[in-house]
């Protein structure tokens, strides 16, 4: 599956790190999930990279982060509560309602799936909701600081043991939670709903997911995971939920009938040293297959586009970017240059052309390409020098400031 790595700021201005997974192309996806983990687990844990990875083959593209404190996410865990969590989440659907598109379907899985039954209230995209293993509240995890919460209520915080881990809990935690107790929020979902939970999960009773579906409304379906344990640790565990889950979904979210079946991102034929570019859909959305590679172009949200890949100009300064880098990285090691790491950015702008002497006439405007390379390792002045202006001299520089000359024919 392709995988996107993301990041957003939530409400506090926080910088949350996420991953999107998406079909493989040619393949699209027909709609966002968004999808909340375990208390104290990450972005990465198996059950939440297993399922993602499945839906994205179902093409249900899922977005999976780390929320305050936790993994590649900024900030401190001490100072969140399952309140800030389903802020985090509010961000996280923004965020693709932004630059992608609104999630229909939102995923919880343990404390993530209280998450999202209280999330999706403020969420008027979202026409599907799925829980794994998930207590009906948050009021459920208070078990896990009963030996220390004297301790966290006297001194206001204590270190606690979950999981193996140890995390700061502060008092406020505890009141956080403890707010949390009631479950009529469910009953006013008006969604569908669909409830996995495993019989023997030792970690969250059953008992959960019959609160849970009691207080729901219809439609509503419970699945039962035979001999899974809570984090879903078997693979065929999270394939059995995914699968189950795109078909449930496909009937709630107005998915093709070819969303149903795996994608597996079948390219075309393409011959050495050619490239073909295909439609995807009838607006921007394109397919990109070389003889052994493949990928998408598209164009921002903002300009009619779906976002799903680069933009052509962003594609270009990508392939000058490439062939600079490894021009320098030949050049460094013919050299013996102690260079350990080359960066290349670059930046496309259409100047004002008045006054400019590099304009056949004026008042046109000037297409310019700014390329910055930042290396790390320590150059003389005159290596310094000598290992800028090779860059000049990289195939595609050579190329696009050469006498180009492109012929169009029929097919």
């Amino acid at each position: 599956m392709a995988r996107t790595k993301v990041e957003f700021v939530n409400a506090a201005g926080t910088t949350l790190s996420g991953l999107l997974e998406l079909p493989d192309p040619p393949a699209t996806p027909q709609a966002f999930a968004l999808f909340a983990h375990c208390f104290t687990c990450g972005k990465d844990v198996k059950a939440a990279s297993r399922i993602a990875r499945a839906l994205a083959a179902h093409r249900i593209a899922v977005l999976r982060f780390d929320f305050t404190g936790l993994g590649n996410s900024d900030g401190d865990f001490a100072n969140t509560n399952f309140s800030s969590n389903v802020e985090d989440l509010v961000a996280a659907a923004n965020f693709l309602g932004e630059n992608y598109q609104a999630p229909k379907l939102l995923i919880g899985h343990s404390l993530g799936g209280a998450a999202v039954l209280v999330a999706a209230h403020r969420l008027a995209a979202v026409e599907a909701i799925a829980t794994i293993g998930a207590p009906a509240t948050a009021a459920h995890v208070q078990h896990l600081f009963a030996a220390r919460e004297a301790e966290i209520r006297t001194e206001g915080c204590a270190i606690v043991d979950i999981g193996g881990r140890r995390f700061s809990i502060k008092s406020q935690l505890l009141d956080d939670l403890a707010a949390q107790a009631d479950a009529d929020h469910i009953g006013a979902l008006r969604r569908p709903l669909i409830v996995f939970h495993s019989p023997v999960d030792t970690v969250v009773d059953v008992n959960e997911a019959a609160i849970i579906f009691a207080a729901a409304k219809h439609p509503k379906s419970f699945v039962s995971l035979d001999q899974a344990d809570h984090m879903l640790s078997r693979n065929e565990d999270s394939e059995f939920v995914a699968g189950t889950l795109a078909a449930w979904a496909g009937r709630y979210l107005n998915m093709d009938v070819a969303a149903f079946e795996p994608s597996h991102g079948t390219a075309p034929p393409v011959a050495e040293h050619s490239v073909l570019v295909t439609e995807l859909n009838r607006k921007f959305l394109r397919g990109l297959y070389s003889h052994t590679h493949q990928g998408l172009a598209d164009e921002p949200l903002a300009n009619g586009g779906s976002n799903l890949g680069p933009d052509p100009y962003e594609l270009l300064l990508m392939s000058l970017g490439a062939c600079t880098s490894m021009t320098l990285r030949m050049y460094a090691n013919h050299k013996k240059l102690p260079i350990s790491d080359i960066q290349v950015s670059l930046r496309y702008q259409r100047v004002h052309g008045e006054d400019c002497a590099a304009c056949e006439e004026q008042g046109k405007g000037l297409e310019r390409i700014t390329r910055e390379i930042r290396y790390t390792g320590t150059l003389d002045e005159q290596q310094t020098t000598r290992f800028l202006a090779i860059a000049d001299r990289c195939p595609v520089h050579r190329t696009l400031t050469g006498r180009l000359t492109i012929d169009t024919v029929p097919g």
